[in-house]
């Protein structure tokens, strides 16, 4: 079992990236979506700091906007598809018949088994702050195992204990791309869903422990674009430094996964085909009623900062931007907005 032991994800990521330079360290191995190196045994990354969930990488170019949605849009325990391709496109490729995510985590932790499981498992923490019996589960084996749909989660249970007055977290994984899955998506939906608990239970975060039984990475344009990074010790510094005041994300624990419903359900993005969103007339209203902070001070002005950038209305992008009160979260919007437009005037002579 390796252990990769980190503060962020950004550390994460370049630790990552060493261990598959490292040719003992891995086989190579074929699957339905090509050649991957895999790591000889799983792998377990412990961060230290889960709050530090944002991924400045230049290298690796991650969508912001499209990370924190997600983790929103799981929380409101949504499957629907719809809400998710207009920050990406791709997702589509992943539903069996165009409307829903077959493996939605949300889903699964709020609906697929009959119950929501969130509300029970701070119920039993509440109850008994010891237990070792929490277990929010993803993964079942009536639909999911032998099962052809194109979404089964990757993620399939997760383990909650409070120690040292701390919640910790265990999120167990059958098969883990490293570069979008570990240290792209999951490390900021997982460590969202535990913030949101911890402060259901009024505890700070501890750490976050994440299983990757298949940690692997494709041998793709993703990777030649990351393969170059380095834990050489004279880039320590720049390239694990989270230098931001962690901006709460409940403000109030109770009204939070309502908040995420009400939001989900009040801003319904266009579907997008071919990268190219349909026309509507306007937006739904994206305000009014939240009781937590997080959406008006930063989930909100992100969103419009994203939209005004799809109509290429850069001025007012940047505006939005400014308002984001989130300074981890800003700084990497900033970044992945400020590339776009750069390579949308050079594209267009503007």
């Amino acid at each position: 079992m390796k252990v990769i032991s980190v503060d962020n994800v950004n550390e994460a990521l370049i630790r990552g990236v060493d261990l598959f330079q490292g040719e003992t360290n891995y086989r190579t191995q074929e699957s339905r979506n090509g050649i991957t190196r895999e790591a000889i045994s799983p792998v377990t990354t412990v961060y230290h700091k889960p709050w530090q969930r944002v991924l400045f990488s230049k290298e690796r170019d991650a969508n912001p906007f499209f990370h924190l949605y997600e983790a929103i849009w799981m929380l409101a325990g949504s499957q629907d598809l719809k809400k998710l391709t207009h920050f990406n496109a791709g997702m589509a490729n992943f539903s069996d018949e165009g409307e829903t995510l077959n493996g939605s985590y949300g889903y699964r932790w709020r609906s697929h088994f009959k119950y929501d499981q969130l509300y029970s498992v701070v119920d039993e923490l509440m109850e008994e702050p010891d237990s070792r019996r929490v277990v929010l589960q993803m993964w079942d084996a009536v639909d999911d195992l032998g099962s052809v749909s194109k979404d089964i989660p990757c993620n399939t249970n997760i383990y909650f204990k409070i120690r040292d007055d701390k919640l910790q977290m265990t999120v167990c994984n059958r098969s883990n791309d490293m570069i979008w899955g570990a240290y792209g998506a999951n490390a900021v939906h997982m460590s969202v869903l535990q913030e949101y608990i911890a402060a259901e239970l009024g505890v700070p975060m501890g750490p976050y422990y994440q299983v990757s039984d298949s940690f692997h990475v494709y041998m793709n344009n993703e990777w030649e674009k990351v393969k170059d990074l380095s834990a050489n010790p004279f880039r320590l510094y720049g390239d694990f430094r989270y230098t931001h005041e962690h901006y709460p994300l409940c403000s109030d624990p109770k009204n939070f996964l309502l908040d995420c419903s009400n939001f989900v359900t009040s801003v319904v993005p266009p579907r997008r085909i071919s990268g190219n969103p349909e026309l509507i007339d306007s937006w739904p209203s994206m305000f009014g009623g939240y009781k937590n902070k997080f959406f008006p001070e930063v989930l909100i002005p992100m969103i419009r900062a994203y939209l005004a950038h799809k109509d290429r209305k850069y001025e007012k992008c940047y505006d939005f931007l400014a308002e984001i009160q989130a300074e981890d979260w800003q700084e990497a919007c900033f970044e992945w907005i400020k590339k776009r437009e750069f390579n949308w005037r050079n594209k267009n002579g503007s």
